[in-house]
């Protein structure tokens, strides 16, 4: 499946890796990269609110 979006490649330790897999199957992702992509958005949320609240 082609894609215009900009692609980058992200290495982890087990622990970590292991820790996104266990999000994946808890949340039913289809893939590891939808996971990941979930994982930072609700990272960033959090860190703007964090932001916000700080102001």
């Amino acid at each position: 499946m082609a894609t215009n979006k900009p692609r980058y490649t992200v290495s982890v330790d087990n622990d970590m890796f292991n820790a996104i897999e266990d999000f994946r199957f808890e949340r039913r992702f289809q893939t590891r990269s939808e996971a990941t992509v979930e994982l930072i958005r609700l990272g960033l949320e959090a860190l703007k609110k964090e932001q916000e609240e700080g102001k």
